[in-house]
């Protein structure tokens, strides 16, 4: 049972995988600035975090809620406001925390398991990833193969790793600028303010962002 189309259209997938995957979107925003406010470690357990947010909306693709999703109005707009007030929080947030010196004393430790989590929320709650599945995937799944279902999840899944490892090289690179930035005096005192901009912006962006449904 192959599952994967002819090498022609899987390397044409894969091409147009990867161009999508170097343009940075909203996902690779908040792994960057995750990265430069928390470190590598940080940005790594972020892009973890958005992998698995995309794996949930595969599945939901895979069983049709994304059909169903799509279908509703409301449902979209749910779902949006839902992941921009998320994003807007983590922003307040950021605002709110103490401003850190040199040696870091006043940067709250925050679990590497919350960093996963909160990426796992800010992919679920983006639409955006499911209207990109339910309309790219289709177009390389090929139903007299059979087993359209198992075709979608293997390309989506793909995608996901793809995703995963695009974002990991985002989160080094953004984490090693950061532990540099991390020595400048000025950037230690605005570091907050700029991370509370980004996930503030990315939350507007989301809320406004329009609804296929209009």
């Amino acid at each position: 049972m192959n599952l994967f189309p002819p090498a022609h259209d899987l390397v044409l997938f894969i091409t147009a995988a990867a161009v999508l995957l170097l343009m940075p979107g909203p996902a690779v925003l908040y792994i960057v600035a995750r990265s430069v406010d928390r470190g590598r470690m940080a940005g790594l357990a972020s892009s973890s975090g958005i992998a698995v947010g995309t794996l949930v909306h595969v599945l939901a693709a895979t069983l049709g809620l994304s059909a169903l999703l799509l279908s509703s109005a409301a449902a979209y707009s749910l779902v949006r406001y839902a992941g921009a007030a998320y994003l807007f929080y983590l922003g307040i947030k950021k605002f709110h925390e103490r401003p850190r010196n040199e040696n870091g004393k006043h940067m709250p430790l925050v679990p590497m398991r919350k960093m996963f989590a909160q990426g796992i929320l800010v992919n679920v709650l983006n639409p955006k990833t499911a209207i990109f599945f339910f309309a790219f995937l289709p177009q390389f799944v090929i139903p007299a193969r059979g087993h359209v279902t198992l075709q979608f999840f293997a390309l989506g899944m793909m995608f996901a790793l793809m995703g995963w490892a695009s974002d990991s090289v985002w989160a080094l690179s953004a984490g090693s600028a950061g532990g540099l930035l991390r020595d400048n005096r000025k950037f230690i005192e605005n570091e907050r303010y700029a991370a509370g901009t980004v996930y503030m912006g990315l939350g507007l962006v989301t809320a406004l962002s329009g609804s296929r449904h209009k």
